[in-house]
């Protein structure tokens, strides 16, 4: 073919295409004018692949007509209005309808660390067999207070911060595994239920517990709802609902827990500063546990209160919710318009 006429033929085809897939406004005519340009100006790129030897004409019209797709389909960009939608029903919504299984880890938890913490108490041969009598005596003295100061606020909080998603993170990740799960949570009730068995075998008691509880409350509960969402995911592949394959009750409970996984990067977030910068100030302990108290009914709240109205809302998507309609002619045109 002779590429120098083809280019001059179509030339100022492509000019105008380029355009108006450039302006941000386009009215009626002229968005009909882009979708016939785009349509020509496919064919033409087709024509030009399988003909021409000229790299640099095919790199630049591919270009064109990526740039003018994107114009017609519109281009996707993050908005006030998707993060209000996920903050106030997306997230809720997933966090209410895996209540019953982070409740039920916090359930199992509780009890296995309160059990922990008044078996080492009563047998002190436990906690030094765990960890050694001087380390015991060391912990009580002033490790466990000082844990709380020994490094500046900021980079605590960070640590903190860094360190609880990843547990999280493992939780959600090993979920459908189930084992990996138990794993976690057993390695951290048994970190508790030593550390509060030494302390208040040594009658530290309030020590312990006045300083875990103003960000314990939070943190925990991140902990449990990761584990619950993992064990959700697990118990999808074990036993799927009758309506659902097992490999689509998978997907679903691993999509509800990629949202709950972004919410509790948040959660960590907060509790972080509770722990960097409540915990160890110097107020009274009322006063930080009633901080912790207070953020942690606002969490509970938001879950389950807001969480229950969002899973319930007739615009929210059931769990079971059937795949999106594929993309119209009319949904590339909403598309379109809303780029004005």
């Amino acid at each position: 073919m002779d590429l120098d006429a083809y280019v001059a033929e179509h030339g100022g085809e492509w000019r105008r295409l380029e355009q108006l897939a450039r302006r941000r406004r386009l009215d009626a005519a002229e968005v009909d004018e882009l979708v016939a340009l785009y349509q020509r100006a496919a064919t033409h790129l087709s024509v030009l692949r399988s003909r021409s030897p000229d790299p640099a004409l095919v790199n630049r019209l591919s270009h064109l007509v990526l740039a003018a797709r994107a114009r017609i389909t519109g281009r996707p960009r993050a908005s006030w209005a998707a993060l209000r939608r996920f903050l106030t029903a997306d997230l809720p919504a997933a966090l209410y309808r895996a209540w019953p299984w982070w409740c039920g880890v916090a359930t199992g938890f509780g009890a296995l660390s309160g059990f922990l913490i008044w078996f080492v108490a009563g047998h002190p041969d436990t906690a030094a067999a765990f960890i050694g009598n001087e380390a015991a005596a060391d912990l009580v003295d002033s490790g466990f207070a000082g844990y709380y100061t020994e490094f500046a606020a900021p980079t605590f909080a960070f640590h903190l911060w860094t360190h609880n998603a990843w547990i999280a993170a493992q939780c959600l990740a090993s979920g459908v595994l189930v084992v990996p799960v138990f794993y976690l949570l057993w390695q951290n009730a048994l970190n508790i239920g030593v550390v509060g068995g030494v302390m208040v075998s040594y009658g530290r008691a309030d020590v312990f517990f006045g300083l875990i509880t103003p960000h314990g409350l939070l943190e925990l509960t991140g902990i449990f709802v990761a584990a619950g969402v993992g064990l959700r995911t697990g118990w999808a592949w074990i036993s799927p609902p009758a309506h659902l394959s097992r490999g689509r009750a998978v997907a679903e409970a691993g999509r509800s827990s990629i949202v709950v996984a972004v919410g509790l990067v948040g959660l960590f977030a907060v509790s972080a500063l509770l722990e960097a910068f409540v915990t160890p100030a110097p107020v009274p302990v009322p006063v930080r546990v009633a901080v912790g108290a207070a953020v942690w009914l606002a969490f509970l709240s938001y879950a389950l209160l807001l969480g229950r109205h969002a899973a319930r809302s007739p615009t929210s998507p059931p769990s079971s919710a059937p795949p999106p309609p594929p993309v119209t002619a009319n949904s590339r045109n909403e598309g379109l318009f809303g780029a004005e």
